[in-house]
């Protein structure tokens, strides 16, 4: 007999079964690892539309994107994308990092909007030091004048996957890229169910079920990528642009550690598409192929350092080139070269060779007269020249190869001397290094200095200026096997080199340099050319520090 019990009247009929089950579920799987306390040092990611105050007219503007990605910040992002309308505003980031998901919907909003985007951080005009970005500088439409700056500005944990979004992607040397690995927090909550049963044929049948309440049970978390969570990152990346590769550096920092990602490797993984030269700041739109002299914009090869070759380039005449001065220029004279040592050490001071001028017939024999003096030492080569002789860029090359040295971009300043003659007579020492400094800033290494540049193992740059020469058809034999002698791509360069090359030289960017292999690294922000000596098997020492990267993260910042 088939009846129905009613739960009003379950005290009447034993054969009711009401049962209150208790289940611990995870309810949700959230992406970021925050603590409270860290959600309270680190307020939410907002928005503000800043304009430049470094320029009178036509000033560049950017959307200044500072704080802790939330599940909230997409929304906000679309808000004020909205209010721009069309326009192709970049986007700077400095952020701690948040919710990865949010970081995945911002990236995405970014790239359908052709938005660029940058690591640097935002001064607003008239705010203190403290207080950069002070709610005082903020119009009631939420906009501002301000500027932005590189220098400890990060972007860290799921930040990076936001920066993706962009169409072309930007940091200075001396900004910080950091990973590690996405935590998932699973919120356990014990539900509470009534179930209502009928007897049917003598067996129980569920007729009814109710939840009745819930209950936080505490939290479970794991480092460990699941499926669905390595699919949906894998396909993220592919669809930025970003190699794989990234996943293996994050997955090699725990979530209190950040791994911070040399320039050379976020070039190489698509995390960023250039880097920013040192006369170029966060917010400054890429220049388009047809921008004008005058346009405020990064990446365009300055004017001054572009190399004249009318002649092939074994005969070129050197032109003075990419310093960034007012003054006049110095003559060019032949290059000489200069054991100097690192005035401001104090203790074990790093050498290095400097050499300075233009390629002649005669700088190899003066190159190997420098290394037979220094015998076994390997010392590295700080280049800067505007290039000259073709056949004697390629013997100092294969001399510098052969002696496993060491080549950057960089231009020595000897103490006393006038800015006009770096390298005055009066401060070069008699015996022994000369002490003095080296920088990259405004260096050069032009045309067949490139030659020789590309011969360093390693070969390293900071913000100077690398420009090429395309070579005449009588030299392209000889420049394709000297190519291939020191790893780098022929067809490659040559491609690269506009149809008017043998009448103009062109400057390229670090990633070009990296993917030709006329490099294969990039100094890191706290060092100079020539003071770079650290191998990969370097022991620690005074000349090779061990990097303390956990120095100059945050505390706070490791946040998922």
């Amino acid at each position: 007999m088939r009846f129905a019990i009613s739960f009003l009247v379950k005290c009447l009929f034993s054969r009711l079964l009401l049962v209150f089950l208790l289940l611990t579920l995870p309810i949700g799987a959230a992406t970021s690892q925050a603590a409270g306390e860290k959600k309270a040092a680190h307020p939410p990611m907002n928005f503000i539309l800043v304009r430049s105050l470094l320029c009178q007219e036509n000033c560049p503007e950017w959307i200044s994107a500072e704080g802790r990605l939330t599940s909230d910040t997409p929304a906000r992002l679309r808000k004020i994308l909205k209010k721009i309308g069309g326009r192709k505003l970049p986007v700077v980031f400095r952020s701690e990092g948040g919710d990865v998901d949010a970081a995945y919907a911002m990236g995405r909003m970014i790239r359908k909007a052709g938005l660029e985007t940058a690591v640097g951080g935002t001064r607003l005009q008239g705010c203190p030091v403290g207080d950069t970005r002070c709610q005082a500088a903020i119009a009631k439409d939420g906009t501002a004048v301000g500027d932005t700056y590189s220098a400890g500005a990060y972007c860290f944990s799921a930040c990076p996957l936001a920066l993706a979004g962009g169409t072309s992607r930007v940091a200075s040397q001396w900004a910080f890229i950091g990973v590690h690995q996405i935590t998932t927090v699973y919120n356990k909550v014990r539900v509470s169910y009534r179930i209502e049963y009928k007897i049917v044929n003598g067996k129980k049948k569920e007729i009814s079920r109710k939840e009745v309440g819930r209950k936080v049970a505490g939290q479970g978390s794991s480092t460990k990528l699941g499926k669905k969570a390595t699919a949906a990152l894998t396909a993220y990346l592919k669809e930025m642009g970003v190699s794989e590769d990234v996943i293996g550096l994050m997955m090699s920092a725990t979530p209190d550690n950040i791994n911070i990602v040399p320039a050379a490797e976020a070039l190489r993984t698509g995390l960023i598409t250039e880097m920013l030269s040192y006369n170029e700041w966060p917010g400054m739109p890429l220049c388009a192929p047809d921008a004008v002299a005058e346009a405020v914009c990064h990446s365009r090869p300055v004017a001054e350092a572009l190399v004249m070759a009318k002649t092939p380039v074994s005969q070129a005449p050197v032109q003075d080139a990419a310093a960034e001065t007012n003054e006049k220029l110095p003559k060019t004279q032949p290059m000489d070269f200069l054991l100097m040592s690192n005035g401001n050490c104090r203790e074990e001071c790093t050498q290095w060779i400097s050499a300075d001028g233009d390629i002649t017939p005669d700088t190899p024999a003066q190159l190997k007269a420098m290394l037979t003096t220094l015998g076994e030492r390997k010392l590295p080569i700080v280049l800067q020249s505007n290039g000259g002789d073709m056949d004697a860029a390629f013997a100092m090359g294969r001399m510098i190869r052969a002696a496993g040295l060491e080549t950057s971009i960089g231009r020595t300043q000897l103490p006393n001397c006038p800015k006009l003659d770096p390298r005055c007579k009066a401060s070069i020492a008699k015996s022994g290094p000369t002490e003095g400094e080296v920088f990259a800033g405004r260096a050069y290494c032009l045309s067949s200095c490139t030659l020789v540049l590309m011969s360093g193992t390693p070969r390293i740059v900071g913000y100077s200026s690398i420009g090429l020469v395309r070579p005449t058809t009588a030299e392209y034999t000889r420049f394709s096997a000297y190519f291939d002698e020191m790893g780098v791509n022929a067809e490659t360069y040559e491609t690269m080199m506009p149809a008017t090359s043998t009448e103009r030289g062109r400057i390229i960017v670090p990633s070009q340099a990296l993917a030709l292999g006329i490099i294969n690294g990039i100094i890191p922000y706290d060092e100079e050319p020539g003071l770079h000596v650290c191998g990969p098997e370097a022991k620690e020492s005074l000349r090779c520090p061990k990097k303390a990267e956990a120095e100059i993260v945050p505390v706070a910042a490791s946040v998922n």
